[in-house]
C-alpha cells in the first residue's frame, strides 16, 4: 500500500470514528429553510437521514443520523465538514464532482483542492459494490437541498 493510500485509509477511519454532524438537529435559524432526505441501500442495509438547513442560499448546518459501514458513515462525516458554509450551488457542484469520481471506477484522480478529505474515497470507486455506500449521504444532501427549495 502506498503512502497516499495509507493516508486516505486513515482519513476514512478517523471520520468513521469521530463522525462530524452525527445527530439529527432541529433547524435553528429563524426564517431559514431546511430539507431532509432518507436514503437506504437495500444491498447492504446502510441508511441515513440527513437534514440541511439554509440561511438564504448558504448551507447553515448539515446534520444526520444513520447506521452503516465505515465508508458510509465516514462519507457522511466528510460531506458535513465540507458542506457547511458553502452556497447551495457550490454544494451541488461538489456533489457532482464526487459523483463523477465515484462513477469513474478509479480511472480519474481525485482533485484534493476541490474535494478535500472526500478525495480519500477515490479508492472506493474501484469497488462498485461500495460506491453506493460512499454516495448515500451525498444523494441525501442533494435531495435535502431540493426539498428545502
Amino acid at each position: 500500500m502506498s503512502g497516499l493510500e495509507q493516508l486516505y485509509q486513515q482519513i476514512i477511519l478517523d471520520h468513521a470514528k469521530r463522525r462530524v454532524g452525527d445527530g439529527l438537529q432541529e433547524p435553528a435559524t429563524e426564517g431559514g429553510r431546511s430539507g431532509e432526505s432518507h436514503q437506504h441501500n437495500p444491498i447492504c442495509g446502510d441508511q441515513i437521514r440527513l437534514r440541511v438547513e439554509l440561511d438564504g442560499r448558504r448551507i447553515a448546518t448539515v446534520s444526520w443520523e444513520g447506521n452503516g459501514c465505515s465508508i458510509s458513515m465516514a462519507s457522511a462525516s466528510v460531506l458535513t465538514e465540507l458542506a457547511e458554509g458553502l452556497e447551495q450551488d457550490e454544494l451541488l457542484e461538489l456533489i457532482d464532482v464526487f459523483r463523477e469520481l465515484m462513477r469513474s471506477r478509479g480511472s480519474i484522480e481525485a482533485d484534493e483542492e476541490v474535494l478535500g478529505d472526500a478525495a480519500a474515497f477515490a479508492g472506493v470507486a474501484k469497488f462498485p459494490a461500495r460506491v453506493k455506500c460512499a454516495m448515500l449521504a451525498w444523494v441525501a444532501a442533494e435531495n435535502a437541498l431540493l426539498a428545502a427549495a
